[in-house]
């Protein structure tokens, strides 16, 4: 895992004083590190009662509807701990505004490296493929547990899944795009609502499976954790497939999607979309039904989620150079739901 050079500073005293009345302890001195990577929630490694966690905050500013939902993740590693060996436990949860003025987590640290748009040191495109299998045997196995057996049979409605996440994802971009909204997403929703399929029997979905939020140790080939929780909830497993394939970029790719930099896939010789399909299909026992029309819906997540990330920027919530382009980006991946749609089994 890697750190940023200079963190976002955080309150430790307060941080430290809400701990101890918990029965923790903090050290704050040297101050807790912030793990670089990540766009939204900020995470920080601590020292807890003299062993490593994790310290997980969302970012500044007004959030929209559902994102980093502290409350939400930490219900679902309650209930997934036991029964998912790659979920990490959570350790504290404090939904008192008072201490640190948002809700916060401190959650087990699992060692393990996070793989972003390029490949870190001590990894090359020889290891696509076992990376790929442990990411999809991640999801197969989460999409295999029965949701009442973790707790979690209340995570979500059990039906209704395209169409709520639809009109939500509908109106999240109208409030995102406003007025520069492009003319392909109008397109893209007729679209949609057009072919809207059935509901197969839902189970838990992760809702951002991909290679920086597993963890995985190069040395035995295998995954540690699975993290970033805030959004899970219940619905078909295709949808999860469908948001691994929409980050997945391929070099024959609108050029303009190429600076998304999600995961490896522009690396020569990196497989392709298809390989991660069959992957899957290993992994589970086969394709997930309407998997094209769920990976429209995942680019059109994709392309509110970072025109969001633009507008906290655009208001100073978030910080750094790389979401001055993400306005341009969310436009291209608009376009190219548009132009695949219906590609994908």
């Amino acid at each position: 895992m890697s750190f940023k050079q200079q963190g976002l500073p955080q309150d430790w005293p307060a941080l430290a004083g809400w701990l101890a009345a918990q029965g923790h302890a903090l050290e704050t001195d040297p101050a807790p590190r912030q793990f670089a990577g990540g766009l939204a929630n900020l995470n920080y490694r601590v020292l807890l009662d003299g062993a490593p966690a994790v310290f997980r905050r969302p970012p500044g500013g007004e959030l929209a509807h559902g994102a980093s939902d502290m409350a939400r993740e930490a219900k679902v590693l309650t209930g997934l701990n036991r029964c998912f060996p790659l979920a990490p436990g959570l350790i504290a949860f404090c939904d008192d505004r008072s201490v640190l003025g948002v809700p916060f987590q401190i959650l087990e640290f699992r060692p393990g490296a996070a793989i972003g748009g390029e490949l870190p040191t001590g990894f090359t495109v020889a290891d696509a493929g076992w990376l790929l299998d442990a990411l999809s045997g991640a999801m197969a196995a989460l999409h295999a547990i029965d949701p009442a057996a973790a707790g979690l049979a209340d995570l979500g409605k059990p039906t209704g899944f395209a169409e709520r996440q639809l009109r939500g994802w509908t109106k999240r971009a109208a409030a995102a795009f406003a007025e520069e909204a492009p003319p392909q997403l109008a397109a893209l929703l007729a679209r949609m609502e057009a072919g809207l399929p059935p509901d197969p029997p839902a189970g838990l979905l992760h809702m951002d499976p991909k290679f920086d939020n597993l963890l995985v140790d190069a040395e035995t080939r295998s995954a540690t954790a699975l993290i970033d929780w805030d959004m899970a909830t219940l619905g078909p497993p295709a949808f999860d497939l469908a948001v691994l394939l929409s980050y997945w970029i391929e070099p024959g790719d609108p050029q303009a999607t190429h600076s998304l930099s999600a995961v490896p896939s522009l690396a020569p010789d990196w497989p392709g979309r298809d390989a991660v399909i069959q992957s899957y299909a290993r992994a589970s026992g086969g394709i997930p039904p309407h998997l094209g029309w769920h990976l429209a819906l995942a680019r059109l997540r994709l392309a509110t989620a970072w025109m969001q990330l633009y507008r906290l920027w655009q208001q100073g919530s978030l910080e750094g150079t790389r979401y001055a382009g993400f306005a341009h980006l969310a436009s291209a991946i608009l376009a190219h739901a548009l132009d695949s749609f219906g590609d994908t089994p």
